[in-house]
């Protein structure tokens, strides 16, 4: 096939234990999922409906490379949350299908320009421009679900300059994995490659040029980095 263009590159993440990498497809969030953070802007938990956008997949940030402070904000906010790759899909899953579609784990940042956020929110406008921007998904890199133990206790963290802004437990999320995977397949069909943020606990605050983060979902993976 002939392209009136070099095609873009495929967005990937490393693997642990492997030379081979993940291709990313696309990339789904929840929000609201821990009623913590809800509540802290100032909103409310809807179970029945679920809060849910999307970044570009080549918003990844992988390798431990910079974080590139965005351009028309001034207010960057930092949100740890799990990230879990699917290795298949499907629309209309049942949650006992969805389990069976994680390919692995990793941790993640959803950035987020708070500033352009609450302008959106103000309008009643979408969201895009707040999420969906360059750099604004660092990632770790994925370990293989067969190698991960995850319980209701396993905390997932962040630390910026070596002081801990967010800590919870996976037990806090109001949306279990394979229930939001489920969900997630009535909406869209879901594929190989694609990547779901799982939302995040509470103390989420501003970024800086020049802070340095630490990621970690407990005994699964590590994210680093610095923004630039």
């Amino acid at each position: 096939m002939s392209y009136a263009i070099t095609p873009p590159a495929i967005p990937s993440l490393p693997i642990i234990g492997s030379e081979q990498r993940f291709p990313v497809r696309r990339i789904f969030c929840i929000g609201r999922n821990y009623a913590e953070h809800a509540r802290e802007m100032g909103a409310t938990v809807d179970k029945d409906t679920p809060l849910f956008f999307t970044k570009p997949a080549d918003a990844v940030v992988t390798d431990g490379a910079d974080v590139i402070y965005p351009q028309a904000t001034q207010d960057l906010h930092h949100e740890v949350e799990m990230v879990v790759a699917l290795g298949g899909g499907g629309h209309d899953l049942s949650a006992e299908e969805a389990a069976k579609r994680i390919w692995g784990y990793g941790v993640g940042l959803d950035l987020t320009r708070r500033d352009l956020q609450a302008i959106a929110k103000a309008k009643s406008h979408p969201w895009d421009v707040a999420k969906g921007f360059d750099h604004s998904a660092p990632v770790s890199a994925l370990r293989p679900a067969g190698e991960v133990t995850l319980g209701a206790d396993t905390a997932l963290t962040l630390e910026i300059n070596g002081q801990q802004r967010q800590h919870g437990r996976l037990g806090d999320m109001v949306h279990g994995v394979n229930e939001i995977i489920a969900i997630l397949s009535t909406l869209f069909e879901l594929k190989a490659g694609d990547l779901i943020f799982t939302g995040t606990p509470a103390g989420v605050s501003a970024l800086q040029r020049g802070d340095r983060f630490r990621a970690e979902l407990a005994g699964v993976a590590v994210l680093e980095g610095k923004v630039a």
